[in-house]
């Protein structure tokens, strides 16, 4: 054989040459380099409640540091289907029906690989996550984005149903959202949740930043509507409540049916989730009062108002989020051509990363946005907003 031929057999897959760092990542590179203040990435750097680094803490110490059950610890397992009970009126069995999984990404991967073929077409909105649309590439599904119109991103149902095809199977649903913090209404979930039944579809719903929540704002699980809990697969996760991105600690819920091999496709990526981990978390879940949740959403109200006024006092009118912890901004006043020149543009001036809009449309939109993360220590959040104000004034 030759070495020409063997060039030729010796290449990347057909999908890799179209995957391409995340942005949010790139940009959080790049404030690295000038030593500036990351609102780019949800890192979500702020205290650990100490019941929960405690418990992780103790169970190193115990020895729990081997696998665990594929679907997890039961112990959290339970407190999950008790928490959900509580919050959301769904009844669940924890030991059929919930998986620990590796944070969300880990849970939707797995769920992508159990229950979509190659070909499925999967409704996303836009302004959407990019882990997810690309994680729906990366099981050779496709995407099929719907907008929503601004400045409240309204979700138009005659758009849903327009885009439906015999080759629809699932309808991915973040709420609150990422990058937008747009809460979906119950009406809205209920009007999808009619098309769902209509066209046979599946639900994935990531509601990781259930707890972030503002102006009156209410959290609908979809799986607690009527009809919507046998082909709804809940995820939601602790790296955001409990300020523990890095831990890789998530749960998804789903019906006993479809579980088992979700399950499977999770044990075979992921083995399972970080074990002491699950037990701080256990800990957490268990024994962290109502209050503690309410509290989340009273301080980040707060962080809110500083990161939108600093915004509006640069030049970059901010839309205003229901929930999660992301501002999406105006920014057709910063130099640069497109989202990712403009992030640079600011990062370069006044030393704050942002990410460009554009990783959250279909090629072409999102150019004259940024998105802000505010889930900041309080002094690095009040510095970026000194940044932001000083931009203004000059």
């Amino acid at each position: 054989m030759s070495e020409a031929t063997i060039a030729e057999q010796l290449k990347l897959s057909e999908l890799a040459p179209r995957v391409l760092q995340s942005e949010i990542r790139a940009m959080s590179v790049a404030c690295d380099a000038v030593n500036g203040v990351n609102l780019a990435q949800g890192v979500c750097d702020t205290e650990v409640p100490e019941v929960v680094a405690e418990g992780a803490q103790r169970a190193i110490r115990d020895g729990f540091n081997i696998y665990t059950r594929l679907d997890g610890i039961a112990r959290l397992r339970t407190a999950i289907a008790g928490q959900v009970a509580r919050t959301h009126g769904i009844e669940v069995d924890p030991d059929r029906e919930v998986l620990i999984t590796s944070g969300v990404t880990g849970g939707f991967q797995a769920a992508c690989m159990a229950l979509l073929n190659p070909g499925d077409e999967v409704i996303v909105f836009e302004p959407f996550y990019g882990y997810h649309l690309s994680t729906i590439k990366a099981v050779r599904a496709v995407p099929v984005a719907v907008g929503l119109s601004g400045p409240d991103w309204h979700l138009d149902l005659a758009a849903v149903r327009n885009v439906i095809t015999p080759r629809t199977r699932a309808v991915v649903v973040n709420t609150p959202s990422n990058p937008a913090g747009k809460v979906f209404t119950r009406a809205e979930l209920e009007g999808l949740g009619a098309l769902a039944e209509e066209f046979g579809l599946f639900v994935f719903t990531d509601e990781i930043y259930e707890h972030f929540l503002y102006g009156g704002a209410r959290h609908v699980s979809p799986a607690s509507l009527p009809a919507m809990r046998e082909r709804t697969i809940l995820m939601s996760g602790f790296s955001k409540t409990f300020s523990v991105t890095g831990w890789r600690v998530g749960y998804l819920i789903a019906d006993a049916k479809w579980l088992g091999s979700i399950g499977y496709f999770h044990d075979l990526t992921y083995v399972c989730a970080p074990s002491p981990f699950q037990h701080g978390v256990a800990d957490g879940v268990e024994q962290l009062p109502l209050s503690f949740y309410e509290g989340l959403a009273t301080e980040h109200v707060g962080k809110r108002a500083m990161l939108l006024d600093a915004l509006m006092a640069a030049g970059l009118t901010p839309h205003v989020p229901q929930g999660a912890y992301y501002i999406l901004a105006d920014a057709s006043q910063v130099e640069g051509a497109t989202a990712a020149q403009k992030a640079r543009t600011l990062l370069r001036e006044i030393g704050v990363a942002s990410v460009a809009g554009s990783a959250f449309f279909r090629p072409g939109g999102g150019e004259d946005l940024l998105r802000f993360c505010f889930a900041k220590k309080d002094a690095d959040l009040a510095d970026a907003c000194n940044r932001l104000r000083a931009r203004g004034r000059a």
